[in-house]
């Protein structure tokens, strides 16, 4: 039970540094997909199955899908793109894939014993997340989500901007 925790906070540790080390987004996105995971798998250990089901659907679904599309949002250009084709090439997966399979078997190892059963952790259920998230915390949830907005809002304009100089750029070329 210990080695499959140390495991999974290992891979996190490591994933989160590689999310941090990388100078490509998408790069740095395929590391924050695992470290979700392996911060997923770790509450799923102690004892939290709701909050392991939580990480996996609000922060590993939605902030990396949000993400992408603030990306897909900024309209790159084909140079751009042709690059990040390149830099997006099989031998970039081979980490996120490893740490992956690592992260898959540890889980498929403890759902086949049962380790977590027999155990003395203490299971969160959903109505108290609920009661803490919108008891005292509700605050903390709330600016997280103007904080979201704002950062989606912030992304647009600087969209549309980037477009606006492409746009000029390309009418004094043509003069």
């Amino acid at each position: 039970m210990q080695l499959t925790f140390y495991v999974a906070s290992s891979i996190a540790i490591v994933a989160t540094v590689m999310v941090i080390s990388r100078h490509n987004i998408i790069h740095a996105l395929l590391y924050l997909v695992v470290s979700f995971m392996a911060i997923a798998v770790v509450f799923y250990i102690i004892g939290a199955p709701f909050m392991a089901a939580l990480e996996m659907i609000i922060y590993a679904g939605a902030i990396v899908v949000l993400i992408i599309f603030v990306i897909m949002m900024l309209n790159l250009r084909a140079e751009e793109v042709e690059q990040e084709r390149q830099w997006l090439s099989r031998g970039i997966l081979i980490g996120p894939a490893i740490l992956s399979i690592i992260l898959l078997g540890e889980l498929l190892y403890i759902l086949t014993t049962g380790e977590i059963s027999g155990s003395n952790y203490q299971t969160v259920d959903p109505k108290a997340v609920g009661m803490s998230l919108y008891g005292p915390y509700v605050i903390g949830v709330e600016l997280s989500g103007i904080l979201l907005m704002s950062g989606i809002v912030g992304a647009y304009h600087l969209g549309r901007q980037k477009k606006k100089i492409v746009h000029r750029f390309l009418e004094q070329v043509e003069e």
